[in-house]
């Protein structure tokens, strides 16, 4: 006898079993509430087990440990990459040891946890980060350079975590769940024609240092299928069949500044359940019995895939239900495991959706309540919406996801099924004819909208953003479910310690007060208003930011061969780049038309650019190609070029970053008024004292009420009035040559091939003359008197430098991170911090 395969029961679903895995185990206790020793003699293990390796002894042997162990080699074949990867393990066993013991509280604690869903984290370099927040550099440093090595080139050979791509993604890079991308976005290349080009970006290519894969936690995710309704008589459903993949968890310790509280992001990687097909082998037909393990493969392999297409967009969708899929299942074991009825989950349960790619969370929680524990609808409904939290992100009714409803209900039939029980819109708003026409057609899942329904509290990132909200997109829900605001913010760790020592160690000495005390408290930099006509320390905040400048220069210099002049303005951005290259132009063609002696009067100017297009993102990527060829005319023209140089830099990243934004006089944040949401560049600009030329929208509007006005250069039209102005455009447009004759004479100079084939750009310059939807017609000469204004204040240094120095000084404790998490934990999660001991 032997035991048989039941072919009826593949692809049928079981009832989950939830075990209480090993990094859940809390000790016994013994009568008198003391832990039990779990196994072997207590004293041979309390000696053997080891602390944070805190001195160079310890850290040397770490070090070499690992070179020896973990990577095979020996002192004569170890290179830079080598002594890099050392390192990190050496680092990362230190975090381990913290994470360990961060575990071991909250679970004896058991108090309710926070989670947060993103598709998207925006890391950076993880080394230099980890080694600021455990206050081990110096020793690190030490032990590095008496073993042959400089810090500063092992830091170098680390890759930006391939994982995000804009500010959504750096918004809580330290804690949550998220899919582990193999190739991440793209690696963004300049073909000789100036064209964006995309190329994967092989972040994982060497050993990952930082990541633990967790072999035995792994949960089966189902796509397709079949689903059935109202089992025996419940609400309950069955889904069967279709395919099933693995999802694989892979944990990267985040530590806290300061502390031994260690966080964790928990990553998702795909595989197949079964990843070879030997039967298909066998009988000769390769290509299938590989087609499984690449089906999985493809859902964790690239961060937001071209959706141009109909393949792209469902496995845009997969990734959302896959990585949500996941994480629910995570969580669900932790709650369990606390032996709690399961009315109490949104007592120990906070769940933050990061914008809308989180949604089928919601009804995939009522999914496991209703299918998996047999609980009433109104029961599960009740559970959900005390659980979610939404973060809306845009004011763009475009950028709102929705999905076609005939995609879901193939990839997903149970939760369309779920999605058509929630209480639809015509029993919220009975009679409410036009509210129901906005939201029945055609057929498609508004996220957002889900989102908002399925959620306890909603909120904006800014002020302006927040009102829009209300208003705008989600006005048919704001009377229901009402719109709160907390601002986006930044680390100052990463934003001013890490990427800006030098104007830290300036801070630290001007208040005397110690780093790691300002640091979690950024209302101690007004003291630094007291020394603003301290001549002494106004040239050491000059010398610092002349520093970063030259520093940038040469990260130019090696990276892309080009020369920059440190003694011109640096101005960065990273938005709204059409207005920025054309005020470009407009500066060039006004600098050619100068007699030279004219020209010897001009602030120098050098402007940098960088940021990626989405790869289906056709004018985007029509500006990067025009700001690329700006940039190789105005260069190389001797006329010019000791007065203006434009820099696209390539392949933007947050390391990118951390050069660029300490670099900066003046940062551009110029979005149409009323289409940024917050904006958190701005902040880290203005924290490392560039000042900000903007447009009132997002967050420039709370900086500017902190810093002070007089401290901000705007421009441009105010939100009232956009709306007004579109309309204007479609229905009764205006030639630009009447409303700007300085864009009319830029846009025609495009046209007629100064900066290569003019008809290139034609569907970019039709978008200004025809529609203009982001108003450039009408804000352009308000920008070019910003401008002009900006150099006229930038060649007065001893004001200049005032003013730089009340941006740092003045109210940017209101933008810290630290305290948007701590608004976030008392008036939407109800959490309370807690700290290892």
């Amino acid at each position: 006898m032997t035991s048989v395969l039941d072919v009826a029961k593949i692809g049928k679903p079981g009832r989950p079993r939830h075990v209480r895995t090993l990094t859940l185990y809390i000790p016994e206790q013994d009568e008198d509430g003391k832990d039990k020793w779990p196994r072997g003699e207590e004293k041979i293990w309390r000696d053997n087990l080891r602390s944070p390796d805190t001195d160079v002894p310890s850290i040397a042997r770490s070090f070499v440990n690992h070179v020896q162990t973990s990577l095979a080699r020996q002192p004569h074949n170890l290179n830079d990459l080598g002594a890099y990867l050392a390192t990190g393990l050496s680092v990362r066993d230190n975090l381990l040891l913290n994470w360990n013991e961060t575990q071991m509280h909250m679970n004896r604690t058991a108090g309710k946890r926070a989670y947060y869903l993103s598709l998207e984290f925006l890391m950076g370099r993880t080394l230099d980060n980890a080694l600021l927040n455990l206050g081990l550099k110096d020793q690190y440093r030490e032990t590095i350079d008496r073993l042959g090595f400089n810090l500063e080139d092992v830091i170098d050979q680390e890759r930006d975590a391939g994982l995000g791509n804009g500010g959504l993604g750096r918004l809580a890079a330290f804690w949550g769940y998220g899919l582990r991308y193999k190739y991440g976005i793209f690696q963004q290349l300049i073909s000789p024609e100036g064209q964006q080009l995309e190329a994967p970006d092989p972040w994982l290519e060497h050993l990952n240092p930082w990541e633990v894969s967790r072999a035995d936690v792994q949960y089966e995710i189902r796509f397709y299928g079949e689903a059935q309704k109202y089992v025996n008589g419940t609400a309950r459903g069955v889904w069967y069949g279709g395919q099933e993949v693995l999802a694989i968890a892979y944990d990267v310790t985040i530590p806290g500044y300061d502390t031994r509280n260690t966080n964790n992001l928990r990553l998702w990687g795909s595989m197949p359940k079964r990843g070879f097909d030997l039967q298909s082998f066998n009988a000769g037909n390769y290509e299938q019995a590989i087609e499984s393990s690449n089906g999985a493969a493809a859902i964790t392999s690239v961060l937001y895939p071209n959706d141009q297409t109909t393949f792209g967009k469902e496995l845009r969708l997969k990734q959302q239900y896959f990585w949500t899929a996941a994480s629910l299942a995570d969580i669900m074991r932790r709650f369990r495991n606390l032996g709690k009825p399961l009315i109490e989950l949104p007592d120990y349960i906070a769940i933050q959706l990061n914008d809308t790619h989180p949604t089928l969370a919601i009804p995939e929680l009522m999914r496991i309540l209703i299918d998996e524990e047999d609980l009433p609808w109104d029961v599960a409904w009740h559970i959900v919406t005390n659980t979610f939290f939404f973060t809306n992100h845009t004011v763009l009714p475009e950028a709102l996801e929705k999905w076609p409803v005939p995609l879901i209900e193939h990839l997903l039939p149970r939760h369309m099924q779920i999605i058509y029980d929630i209480v639809p819109v015509e029993h919220k708003f009975p009679g409410d004819n036009d509210r129901l026409a906005r939201n029945n057609h055609p057929k498609y899942v508004r996220m957002a909208h889900l989102a908002c329904i399925g959620s306890r509290k909603v909120n904006g990132v800014a002020e302006l953003h927040s009102e829009l909200v209300r208003t705008t997109i989600l006005k048919d829900f704001v009377d229901f479910f009402g719109v709160s605001n907390s601002l986006s913010k930044v680390t100052p760790r990463r934003w001013l310690a890490q990427c800006n020592p030098g104007l830290t160690d300036l801070i630290t000495r001007t208040i005397n007060i110690p780093k790691n005390i300002w640091l979690k408290d950024l209302s101690k930099l007004e003291e630094l208003l007291k020394f603003v006509e301290d001549e002494d320390f106004r040239e050491e905040w000059a010398a610092v930011k002349q520093a970063n400048k030259e520093r940038l220069a040469h990260y130019v210099q090696v990276t892309f061969g080009l020369n920059v002049n440190t003694k011109a303005m640096f101005d960065v951005q990273i938005k709204r780049q059409t207005l920025n290259i054309l005020g470009v132009i407009h500066r060039y063609l006004t600098l050619k038309a100068m007699l030279p002696s004219e020209r010897k009067k001009v602030t120098p100017r050098n402007v940098f650019f960088a940021g990626k297009a989405a790869p289906g993102y056709h004018i985007a990527k029509l500006t990067i190609r025009l700001i690329v060829n700006v940039a190789r005319v105005v260069n190389a023209d001797p006329d010019t070029k000791n007065y203006l140089n434009v820099f696209f830099l390539p392949d933007y990243s947050v390391t990118m970053a951390e050069i660029l934004i300490p670099a900066s006089d003046i940062s551009q944040h110029i979005s149409t008024a009323g289409t940024e949401a917050s904006g958190t560049s701005n902040m880290k600009f203005c924290l490392n004292g560039g000042l900000l030329l903007g447009t009132v929208d997002g967050a420039n509007i709370e900086i500017a009420e902190e810093v002070g006005s007089e401290n901000v250069f705007f421009f441009g039209h105010l939100t009232p009035a956009v709306e007004e102005l579109r309309y204007q455009h479609q229905h009764h447009p205006v030639p630009v040559e009447e409303k700007s004759q300085d864009l009319a004479r830029v846009l025609d100079q495009i046209s007629a091939g100064l900066f290569g084939d003019g008809g290139v750009y034609e569907p970019l310059l039709n978008t200004i003359r025809q529609v203009d939807h982001y108003l450039i017609t009408d804000d352009f000469d308000s920008y070019i008197e910003a401008l002009r204004i900006v150099d006229d204040e930038y060649d007065d240094r001893t004001e200049w430098i005032k003013k730089s120095i009340r941006t740092t000084g003045q109210g940017m404790g209101k933008f810290s991170s630290d305290r948007a998490i701590q608004d976030y934990a008392q008036e939407y999660w109800n959490i309370e911090s807690t700290k290892v001991q």
